[in-house]
């Protein structure tokens, strides 16, 4: 058994087989419908869960801070109803290149103005931007182990190193992206890893440095957001199939 599986395989126990075939299935995207019409751009039902989790309003100041491809970016847009300023953040050139695409084919030309791209380093975004935004919508790096396993089904050079490593980075993002809203301000953070180092132990984490900051808000929400976690909610494709793997979990800044 690879280290993958055994790692895997100790988190989900029998569920884990089932899981794993699931992830190495094609995914089911939605043709999504945008700007009552304009156009439409095609992505995983479970990340449209995690955009609008973030509950933007007209007027609010948001932040995509990992905003590449795109497509949660166009769901934050819409809930702005033509009110705000939506801030599309992303480091890599080749990454930000496709975002500026996505902007440029799937936004009518009388609300691109709302749109602002950025190429900051997400982990100093909260020096440069601290508590100017309401909402904040981190969608972070991550293990992205359904990618993984279809490259190479057999994972044989993965390490648990490479998932303890990632929650420290995903650590740091959440811990900027946390500064750069107000108080009372919401971040949702999510990820599309099966790991739960980079989930909810990233935000306990949060919890326990942090407690005097920052709380979890998972009040309200609708049924068909994913499976209760400790801390947040998760759509894997085992028991949603063809969505997902998504995990995500809103904060409130004290």
């Amino acid at each position: 058994m690879s280290e993958f599986d055994r790692f895997y395989s100790g988190v989900y126990g029998a569920r884990w087989p089932g899981l794993r075939s699931a992830l190495l299935e094609p995914g089911e995207k939605v043709d999504r419908v945008c700007f009552g019409g304009y156009s439409r751009y095609t992505l995983d039902s479970a990340s449209i869960r995690a955009a609008e989790a973030l509950g933007v309003r007209p007027g609010d100041k948001v932040l995509d801070a990992c905003a590449a491809p795109g497509g949660k970016s166009l769901v934050l847009l819409e809930a702005l109803e033509g009110r705000g300023e939506l801030v599309a953040n992303e480091l890599s050139s080749s990454r930000r290149f496709r975002l500026k695409q996505v902007i440029e084919e799937h936004v009518p030309s009388g609300l691109k103005g709302l749109v602002g791209i950025t190429a900051f380093d997400a982990n100093r975004f909260g020096l440069k931007k601290e508590g100017y935004f309401d909402r904040v919508l981190l969608d972070a790096p991550c293990s992205s182990e359904a990618h993984l396993l279809v490259e190479d089904p057999e994972q044989s050079g993965w390490k648990e190193s490479r998932t303890r490593q990632l929650a420290m980075r995903q650590y740091s993002l959440l811990c900027s992206a946390l500064l750069t809203v107000k108080p009372g301000g919401v971040v949702v953070y999510s990820t599309c890893s099966i790991s739960p180092l980079e989930n909810d132990g990233v935000i306990d984490r949060l919890l326990k440095k942090k407690s005097d900051r920052v709380r979890v808000d998972l009040d309200g929400v609708p049924e068909g957001m994913g499976e209760r976690t400790g801390h947040g909610f998760q759509i894997f494709p085992d028991r949603h199939p063809g969505a997902g793997p998504i995990f995500w979990s809103r904060l409130i800044r004290i």
